[in-house]
């Protein structure tokens, strides 16, 4: 791999482990009251088409980076609709 994929992955994780403190947050405390529902459905369907763009030319670090995104996101919607 080149220097660029792996800046690339560097930045990818940054900003997909963004979103893990947010999951154990909720996670403990069973509250998504100041929780965007609308927020986060437009974040997940943005993450969607990043992989669906990452797909086409098998970008292994978009594809990881958003599956790891779409994975997180989906787990504080899920909190969201169960503890909203």
């Amino acid at each position: 791999m080149s220097a660029l994929t792996y800046l690339w992955l560097a930045a990818a994780c940054c900003t997909t482990l963004a979103f893990l403190p947010q999951v154990i947050e909720t996670w403990k405390t069973k509250s998504t009251a100041d929780l965007s529902l609308a927020m986060f459905l437009l974040l997940v369907a943005g993450v969607l088409l990043w992989l669906t763009y990452g797909l086409i030319p098998e970008d292994i670090p978009l594809i990881v980076a958003n599956d790891f995104s779409l994975l997180l996101c989906a787990v504080i919607l899920a909190f969201k609709i169960r503890y909203g």
